[in-house]
């Protein structure tokens, strides 16, 4: 079948100001404020108009993290919702009103087939108004994600959503190319951007919630520099989407501090906001380009790509599946981060990891657990 042409659009990367929400009433605020965003940024962009829109992770219902604001799993359930409430439904109109594509991520959604938790979901609403892909991350930090992850609950998850690369991450083709999404810590490691390359990406959107002290602004960029590595190693545009600013009592105003940008296919940046405010980043998508240079075979980082050597990494899980199965969601950050006590054995047991002097795996292992429940005695980690 012969490639039909796709015109040079605008692309919206949106740094939005965050609510961190306790109720429904919390979640139409922010989501009210996107639609003012998407407005202003499809007004603004009339010459190369704007086909699509990236909003950051949780910028419906904000996150909590380790400390006196951290949610437990019932505050979270309380404001977790569903893709045909009210809230997508505004987003849908607003996507059918201006013909664009709407992405964004960190849904706190409730999934009718696992009712006891809630999952990390992005999303990507076509011009159409219908819900066009749906993910969920597949790398959840355990120290402040309480949201499953697929990973989870492995067995059950591909018992109803299947097995295939493809299912687990979807890439879609449209009319401005082929789409797909990964969500903040997904971006942090080389697989699930390598995922969706693998299924054809050609524009990577996404959200996240990264925070100063995880590495945004210089001198450790992290955020920047591994980004660069994933739109590189893929051939894709990404599009990364950070908050601006926050409102929550227990957060500075500059938590997740901006630094939302677009990266071109050979990793270059093209547009950036590096600083902790509002922002609406308008960036040329040119997909043609992107075909062209994908069929050179000069630097071509899938041509060259001889997986055989490097299987036996993968051969064994590093950290286990199925640890939060039905009947037993994560409760807790504390919860959450159980696991990585074997984790921990496993990586120094093999001597992948070194322990520091006098330390053998086994103390590393109980230094985990011995720090979390020093955390949960000093009250700046959740009990139970």
């Amino acid at each position: 079948m012969t490639a039909r042409k796709i015109e040079k659009y605008t692309a919206l990367v949106m740094q939005p100001h965050v609510h961190v929400a306790e109720d429904r009433s919390d979640i139409k605020r922010n989501v009210d404020r996107a639609l003012q965003m998407i407005d202003f940024g499809v007004g603004y962009c009339w010459e190369l108009p704007a086909r699509l829109v990236v909003f950051p992770e949780y910028f419906m219902q904000g996150v909590t993290t380790p400390g006196k604001g951290e949610h437990g799993i019932d505050s979270f359930m309380k404001k977790a919702i569903t893709f045909d409430g009210p809230e997508f439904r505004a987003l849908s109109d607003k996507a059918r009103e201006y013909g664009i594509w709407i992405a964004g991520g960190g849904i706190v959604e409730k999934v009718p087939q696992f009712p006891d938790r809630w999952f990390n979901a992005a999303f990507i609403i076509g011009r159409d108004g219908e819900l066009a892909l749906r993910y969920h991350k597949w790398h959840i930090p355990a120290s402040i994600g309480l949201g499953t992850s697929p990973h989870d609950i492995l067995d059950e998850y591909r018992d109803v959503f299947g097995t295939d690369i493809r299912t687990l991450f979807p890439v879609i083709d449209t009319d401005i190319g082929k789409l797909g999404t990964m969500t903040c810590h997904d971006g942090c490691t080389p697989e699930v951007s390598r995922a969706l390359g693998y299924n054809g990406c050609e524009v990577i959107c996404h959200p996240v919630a990264l925070q100063e002290i995880e590495g945004v602004s210089e001198p450790w960029d992290f955020w920047m520099f591994t980004r660069r590595t994933r739109a590189h190693d893929n051939m894709a545009y990404l599009l990364g989407s950070n908050w601006g600013t926050v409102d929550y009592a227990y957060y500075p105003k500059a938590f997740c501090p901006g630094g939302s940008f677009a990266i071109d296919y050979t990793g270059m940046v093209m547009r950036h906001a590096p600083y902790p405010q509002e922002q609406v980043l308008a960036a040329t998508i040119d997909i043609e380009s992107l075909r062209e240079h994908r069929s050179r075979c000069n630097h071509n980082t899938w041509i060259d790509l001889r997986t055989e050597g490097f299987r036996q990494i993968y051969d064994r899980p590093m950290y286990p599946p199925n640890q939060f199965p039905t009947g037993r969601p994560p409760r807790t950050l504390a919860d959450k981060m159980g696991p990585a006590r074997e984790v921990f054995r496993e990586l120094y047991g093999r001597g992948q990891f070194t322990p520091p002097a006098g330390k053998t795996a086994d103390d590393m292992a109980n230094l985990h657990e011995t720090r979390i429940k020093a955390a949960q005695e000093r009250g700046t980690l959740r009990k139970g």
